[in-house]
């Protein structure tokens, strides 16, 4: 019976054997699928990496004062703002430029457009626009603040602000623009001049406001507060 004992004990040995080679090829194959993982994770986050660092200075804030995050303007807002401008000529300026599209399209109608813009990422490639658009000549962009910056030189003003930042536009505005300017706000109004008109619906409606009006609003409102103080009673104080 002793060749029996020897048969299982190579059984043993075998089975034993073909354990080992198993285990040891569950432990490369499970190496394998961690080096994958690790090479996958690495692939994942270095694309997001990359997807930020392309699209943050296209989003980040335009302007310091107000946080003025960058949204193009549609094609129709491009339209409406050409629209109410089309009897108009001179030079023009577009308050946080963006992508240059507007001036670019001002540039092409004849205007001589410049554009103010805070993020240097859109300076530069609103640059490479109108270089590719033919009208560099006719165009310029600079990276700067706007409150930083007097307009007094521009005869029409487009804007596409938000309500945080129009109140205080007005007074710069209309302390630094000449008589005969105009100013286009698009996508909010100015909060207490008077449009002379408007252009478009909906969201892509635009304000035309004329110089000359807001500039004697705000005369008659200055007037009206220094009539007011000298009119008021004064109480005696006696000592």
């Amino acid at each position: 019976m002793k060749w029996r004992g020897d048969i299982m004990s190579q059984e043993q040995v075998f089975v034993g054997l073909n354990s080992a080679e198993h285990g040891e090829g569950g432990a490369e194959a499970g190496r394998g699928r961690s080096r994958l993982g690790l090479v996958v994770t690495g692939l994942v986050g270095g694309s997001l990496v990359a997807l930020y660092a392309v699209a943050a200075p296209f989003v980040a804030p335009a302007l310091r004062r107000v946080c003025l995050p960058f949204v193009p303007a549609t094609t129709a807002q491009v339209e409406n703002v050409l629209r109410a401008l089309q009897a108009r000529s001179g030079t023009l300026v577009d308050i946080g430029s963006g992508d240059g599209r507007i001036v670019i399209a001002a540039a092409q109608h004849g205007f001589r457009a410049s554009g103010f813009e805070l993020n240097p990422w859109l300076v530069w490639y609103s640059r490479y626009k109108a270089w590719r658009g033919g009208v560099h000549h006719s165009t310029s962009f600079h990276i700067s603040d706007l409150w930083k910056v007097s307009f007094a030189q521009y005869s029409n003003v487009v804007i596409f602000g938000v309500p945080q930042m129009m109140d205080q536009l007005e007074s710069k505005l209309s302390s630094e623009l000449q008589s005969t300017a105009k100013v286009v706000a698009c996508r909010f109004p100015f909060p207490t001049w008077t449009p002379e008109h408007t252009v478009g619906e909906g969201i892509d409606t635009v304000w035309v406001y004329d110089a000359k009006t807001f500039k004697s609003q705000l005369q008659q409102g200055l007037t009206a507060k220094q009539d007011h103080t000298q009119t008021s009673p004064t109480k005696d104080v006696n000592v």
